[in-house]
């Protein structure tokens, strides 16, 4: 008997899958890197299917790549050759709700939307809210501690993590942190793990932080503006004002052309960047008219405000086409890079800078209010991966959000497609002692190789 064959006799019948016209689907996620060949993959359904496939693993010294929803962006869920690529998409309960501890008990495959659907009905919701929460898991959100449109004033995914039962290369199972909102008993493990792009271990189950939600709509400012730098500086100045704004999104001109040729908004020529802000304060209708006025002053063309709830939902629905819209381009490298936030609009130059020197189209979108920038380096259809004038824009990106005092990734993870600059960001110090944690957790180097350091 094969060792895929001894693990399918180990599981329910059903949940392993070997047929390559099947696993194939399996095999990447929404990046253009070709994946290698699984021998199989495991639809896990349980943290006991979880463990069972990881003792095998172990055994057998077969790698294993932990799969989501398969929405990342960074290559972290690509297959490596000769692996096992374990889904936990399936495993989708909502354990517990608790609306007087305002927690929640999840497994990894809950979608991020019908997690925070599912608060709404007690009043409560679930803050991170990546751009691909009506599609990507909560398990994939932890593995690459995302963010979203709201993070600027909820935080991001670690914050809203309270505890994480993980299971371990070998089979072992580790609970960390709590349900309290406070607790330092021991290290943070539950911080290593999130982020840590399925290195480490699986996540088969997390406590996560609700949130009271705002008994009112947001009051909503939609700015146009005739430049990205000058949108840039309204981002700094809103900062800088403390106005507090629950979200701060940028799109420039590239990205609402190809939202226009999609969808017909109505895109005018003179617009070359817009900036969507939400207040979800009790005072937000005063916070909105501050944020309209320093929009004013820093040259915006127009700017409306609105707290009609149907007008917010068509906003924020505007910004989160902006990924598919941009899929109807090209093949698209998108990128994540992060810098302080006063250094939000010499960043957004950089990435003009570098589309000019080096001809290529790069569509740009930021969580402005954290200084988050996604410049999406567009080239053609059916060219497998980017020709070197996009390596080389996107190089002289990373580095300027380096230089500038940023990281090279915000939310995405490193996977596969960044490992190639991490050295320049985190030093030869870091890098030995991330390879030191990933022995203790990982000796045999079987959990998702090659991905994350």
């Amino acid at each position: 008997m094969t060792a895929i064959a001894q693990l399918a006799a180990a599981l329910p019948p059903g949940r392993v899958l070997t047929d390559p016209d099947v696993t194939d689907g399996y095999s990447r996620d929404r990046t253009f890197l070709p994946p290698g060949r699984p021998l199989g993959v495991v639809l896990a359904q349980s943290r006991d299917e979880v463990a069972e496939t990881l003792r095998w693993a172990a055994a057998h010294r077969v790698p294993v790549v932990p799969r989501g929803a398969g929405t990342g962006l960074a290559g972290g869920a690509t297959a490596v050759e000769g692996c096992v690529v374990l889904s936990v998409a399936r495993m989708t309960a909502i354990k517990e709700l608790s609306p007087g501890d305002e927690i929640a008990v999840v497994e990894p495959g809950v979608i991020t939307a019908d997690l925070d659907r599912a608060a709404r009905e007690h009043g409560l919701m679930y803050a991170p809210d990546p751009s691909s929460y009506e599609i990507s898991s909560i398990g994939g959100n932890l593995a690459t501690n995302a963010g979203g449109l709201r993070c600027v004033k909820y935080g991001v995914t670690r914050d809203s993590a309270l505890g994480l039962e993980v299971v371990l290369a070998g089979g072992r199972v580790l609970d960390t942190g709590r349900r309290t909102m406070k607790g330092v008993t021991g290290y943070d493990l539950t911080g290593l793990f999130v982020g840590s792009e399925g290195t480490l271990g699986v996540i088969t189950e997390a406590v996560v932080r609700l949130r009271r939600a705002p008994a009112d709509p947001p009051a909503t400012v939609a700015a146009e503006f005739p430049g990205l730098r000058a949108a840039a500086s309204a981002v700094s100045a809103i900062i800088a004002a403390g106005c507090g704004p629950s979200m701060l999104e940028l799109l420039d001109r590239a990205t609402l052309q190809a939202i226009d040729d999609w969808k017909h908004i109505g895109l005018e020529s003179s617009v070359e960047a817009m900036l969507i802000a939400q207040a979800d304060s009790p005072d937000s209708a005063a916070v909105a008219e501050r944020m309209r006025r320093l929009c004013e002053e820093n040259g915006a063309s127009f700017v409306a405000v609105s707290a009609d709830p149907a007008e917010a939902d068509e906003l924020v629905g505007l910004r989160r086409l902006a990924y598919p819209a941009k899929e109807r381009l090209g093949n698209c490298l998108v990128e994540d890079v992060c810098v302080p936030r006063s250094a939000l609009p010499e960043m957004i130059s950089a990435v003009e800078a570098a589309a000019a020197r080096h001809d290529v189209t790069i569509c740009t979108v930021a969580h402005a209010g954290d200084g988050n920038v996604h410049p999406v380096f567009v080239f053609e259809h059916g060219v497998p991966e980017p020709p070197p004038r996009v390596w080389a824009a996107a190089d002289d990106v990373f580095r300027a959000a380096l230089d500038l005092g940023g990281t090279l990734t915000g939310e995405h993870g490193v996977g596969l497609l960044k490992r190639r600059w991490l050295s320049l960001e985190i030093g030869p110090v870091a890098e030995e002692v991330q390879r030191g944690i990933k022995g203790v957790f990982d000796p045999l180097g079987i959990m998702n190789p090659g991905k994350a350091i």
